[in-house]
């Protein structure tokens, strides 16, 4: 067995057994910000109409996101389901699932709210916490009263995601 290959097996197995959160903040603490997290919320512009709530300024890409002390609680009876994303701007599998969010943001606006929490960031990391989160990206899923019905960790399949809004009722 190579190094490569070695290294690769060791990290998934420190991933596998909840240690690489440790890891991930160790790392996140020790990197530069990026030019993007630098912005400052009140810079952002949100779009009219839009459910998609956001603990950290989005990349360029992801402006559609406003930042929300509590989203979870506004208009929570509104949604048949709320879908809290937790990750991190600067994460590739979180990255993947930017396009996602807005697509069922904007496919299900009437039946599902769209939360995301950066929680590589100070104002995000209360959230980490709230939800017992051990990798990013991890999905929970609210039902109409904000009971936890389903979670997932790492990226989720559009398919996959949206039968799980079905399981609420969402059509």
């Amino acid at each position: 067995m190579n190094v490569k290959k070695a290294a690769s097996l060791v990290l998934l197995i420190i991933v596998a057994l909840g240690v690489g959160t440790v890891i991930i903040k160790s790392m996140a603490k020790d990197r530069t910000p990026t030019s993007a997290e630098n912005i400052q919320p009140s810079a952002l512009q949100q779009p009219a109409n839009t459910n998609v709530s956001s603990e950290q300024s989005a990349p360029a890409d992801s402006a559609q996101y406003q930042t929300v002390a509590n989203p979870e609680a506004q208009n929570q009876s509104e949604s048949m389901v709320t879908f809290v994303e937790l990750g991190s701007v600067n994460c590739i599998p979180c990255k993947m699932m930017q396009p996602i969010m807005k697509e069922i943001e904007e496919e299900y606006k009437d039946q599902v709210k769209v939360v995301f929490h950066d929680v590589w960031t100070e104002n995000g990391r209360p959230y980490a916490t709230k939800y017992r989160i051990r990798v990013i990206p991890t999905q929970v899923f609210l039902d109409k009263d904000g009971r936890e019905y389903y979670r997932h960790e790492g990226f989720f399949p559009k398919e996959e995601l949206v039968s799980v809004l079905k399981m609420q009722g969402v059509k």
